[in-house]
């Protein structure tokens, strides 16, 4: 870059320098010119003749100058050509080298999107696998399970309906308390699978913004007052879940489930949970087989 800057400005003086002693030849030719003429007014063949050669003398001098100055600039476009030539081989092949570079990484990228969408619909296979082996099992006490995301537990209806008619027409029969608890919960159930009944506001939380259970409800208030807070709890949680999981279709969804964190499970978390009690499972069965043998002897 420094040497090139040299080069420039040399080039840039050399020619200050060119101009000005141009421009003093064409001052001279001008001079002559004006003396060729005074002299032609005098009639002196002699003195004309000489000033004439004198004249086509410095013109001759003058082109010649001019070529001169002409090779002299060519030669140096001509260098910063040749130099200007190779940068930009330079910088072709560069380019070239890289755009190859591109395209490699583009084809690992596409190869890596398949693979990443094989494993993706592996995982859902497996994990669509662990929720059909899980669903009948019991999730008390578990820690992975299925979860019923957006079902309504009825248990705080029935509660409710019999707190709320306790000392009150003590002959009423256990059967009409309980068909008075499913019809609330049906009641309820079918709501909370409206999609035009939306009971959410937004908040912003961390500075984020998420939706939340708008307690404001009218309807949502008026559960409240009639069943009390854990009913609430319970229609407040089914929409949640329904809201996050599957806010279009509002219908529960089975989901594999960490009990213990309240969150999804992994499929890790899944495989992993089965391998332990398989092993307990296996423990059991090698200690039945012993007692077996012992009686056998």
């Amino acid at each position: 870059m420094g040497s090139r800057k040299c080069r420039i400005e040399t080039m840039e003086q050399t020619k200050d320098d060119n101009t000005t002693r141009l421009a003093e030849k064409q001052k001279r030719q001008g001079e002559l010119k004006r003396r060729l003429v005074q002299l032609e007014k005098k009639t002196n063949p002699k003195e004309v003749l000489a000033v004439e050669l004198e004249r086509v003398k410095d013109t001759i001098d003058l082109m010649m100058h001019m070529g001169e100055q002409y090779m002299d600039v060519k030669m140096k476009m001509d260098t910063i050509t040749t130099d200007l030539k190779v940068k930009i081989k330079a910088m072709n092949e560069d380019l070239n080298e890289k755009m190859e570079r591109v395209d490699d990484l583009e084809a690992l990228t596409q190869v890596l999107l398949v693979k990443q969408s094989k494993i993706n619909d592996e995982l859902q296979e497996a994990r669509k696998e662990l929720i059909n082996g899980l669903q009948d099992v019991s999730t008390s006490n578990h820690v992975i399970g299925v979860k019923r995301l957006g079902d309504l537990d009825d248990k705080p209806f029935f509660k409710a309906v019999k707190h709320k008619r306790s000392g009150k027409m003590e002959e009423e029969k256990s059967f009409d308390l309980s068909k008075k608890a499913i019809d609330l919960w049906s009641l309820w159930d079918r709501r909370i699978r409206d999609a035009q009944w939306h009971p959410f506001k937004i908040i912003k939380v961390g500075g984020k913004h998420q939706e939340v259970i708008d307690d404001k409800d009218e309807k949502l208030k008026g559960l409240k007052n009639e069943l009390g807070d854990e009913a609430y709890k319970a229609v407040s949680e089914a929409l949640t879940e329904m809201n996050e999981y599957n806010p279009s279709g509002r219908y529960i969804i089975s989901e594999l489930w960490n009990f213990e964190e309240g969150r999804k499970a992994t499929v890790k978390e899944g495989i992993a949970y089965l391998l332990q009690k398989l092993k307990v499972y296996k423990g059991k069965m090698d200690q039945m087989k012993m007692m077996v043998d012992g009686w056998s002897d």
